[in-house]
């Protein structure tokens, strides 16, 4: 089993780095998304809930994620969480079950920034993007997906994404294996990144 792990800031692209490898992979891969294991707050108001800073490495259940990817290295199956931004709460009734596969993803802005999960990777990407990039795609994702408004964007862009990005994201790149410049765009980079991984499989 070959286990990746993909961060960059919000915006930079991981998702379309992850499309694309999947998509080159097929059904020997699984994505395991950091965002599913935001740390549960529906014990909060809601007035509080939406004052949590999903960009700071204390909103993240590192132990929850690190004890699955440990059982679906060791072939077990796990039960993913399923988060909700739009109640900020964990669902209590409802996961994913992930079943393990020939190589495992693991993406998100903050996971390298836990040690001990880091060493559990065999290959760690950096999506890099321009910040003035990838502050219009978190404007257009949290707009349309998230139900925001353009004024609440831009107000958590600057109270919180950019100074979180530059604390603990932008510093975390140092662990990067690979820095993929030009975020998801960059084909080049993608193209490589698959054949070193249909190697590691053939191995």
């Amino acid at each position: 089993m070959l286990i990746i792990g993909i961060a960059g800031g919000s915006g930079s692209g991981k998702t379309t780095v992850v499309n694309a490898l999947t998509e080159k992979l097929n059904e020997r891969v699984v994505v395991i998304p950091q965002d599913s294991y935001y740390k549960d707050s529906s014990h909060l108001p809601m007035e509080e809930r939406q004052q949590v800073n999903f960009d700071h490495p204390d909103s993240i259940d590192f132990d929850l994620l690190y004890s699955h990817l440990k059982m679906l290295r060791e072939g077990k199956t796990i039960e993913q969480p399923v988060y909700s931004y739009l109640t900020c709460s964990r669902s209590k009734t409802e996961t994913i079950t992930v079943t393990p596969a020939e190589v495992i993803i693991i993406e998100g802005i903050l996971i390298f920034t836990c040690k001990k999960l880091r060493e559990c990777m065999d290959i760690k990407i950096f999506v890099d993007a321009d910040d003035d990039d990838r502050l219009m795609r978190v404007m257009a994702r949290d707009i349309l997906e998230r139900g925001k408004t353009v004024e609440k964007v831009i107000e958590r862009y600057t109270k919180t994404v950019k100074p979180m990005y530059l604390q603990f994201i932008e510093p975390s790149k140092r662990y990067a294996d690979i820095i993929i410049p030009q975020g998801g765009h960059n084909k080049v980079a993608i193209d490589v990144i698959s054949a070193t991984i249909e190697r590691y499989i053939k191995k």
